[in-house]
């Protein structure tokens, strides 16, 4: 059976994009071949090279580039990418290419608290202003608006009314390191059967 070739691309520290790698590290069918950063001093980057897995650095300019971003994933026979705290806008011509084949995670229940501006704390602080008593995280496949593409799968958790912006993105982080690289993993591998 042929594998499922993974790109992650991550802008930060990379904790969602090193769960997933140690998530399919030795996997029967999907493998991570590369993750992009448009990032040199992003902390995954160390820390992937420190697991064996390639790294690949562009600016943001080139990032914005569809046809950049098509031959690099092409010339690694990508199945999927998936955006594991990558910041910045996925070109539409490379939509198009991997129409549902581009997974991404927010951290909040879609379609609330999402859309251009809202990572990071600021979602969890919104959460907390709103006085929502739930939040969660969504996974979602990228469409070429922010946080608008169809719903894969929500979990949620309760939001107390002691929380604060730290202790719901706590919340949400343990959410992020369960469920994403399982939803992943579901997701890529029932192409297989379809």
């Amino acid at each position: 059976m042929k594998n499922i070739r993974l790109a992650l691309f991550a802008s930060g520290t990379g904790s969602n994009a090193l769960n997933i790698i140690d998530h399919f590290a030795g996997h029967s069918c999907v493998e991570v071949a590369f993750v992009l950063t448009n990032r040199a001093d992003a902390l995954v980057v160390e820390k992937c090279r420190l697991r064996g897995v390639k790294t690949i650095i562009l600016n943001n300019e080139l990032v914005a580039e569809a046809d950049v971003l098509f031959k690099i994933c092409e010339e690694h026979k990508i199945d999927f990418i998936v955006l594991a705290g990558y910041l910045r806008l996925i070109p539409a011509e490379l939509i198009e290419k991997y129409e549902e084949r581009i997974l991404n995670i927010h951290p909040s229940l879609l379609p609330k608290f999402g859309g251009k501006g809202m990572f990071g704390s600021r979602i969890h602080e919104a959460v907390i202003s709103s006085g929502s008593k739930e939040s969660g995280i969504s996974i979602h496949y990228v469409n070429k608006n922010f946080d608008e593409g169809r719903i894969i799968a929500q979990f949620g958790c309760k939001v107390e009314s002691t929380d604060t912006a730290e202790t719901l993105g706590a919340k949400i982080k343990l959410l992020e390191q369960v469920y994403f690289p399982f939803v992943i993993q579901e997701t890529v591998t029932s192409c297989i059967h379809d």
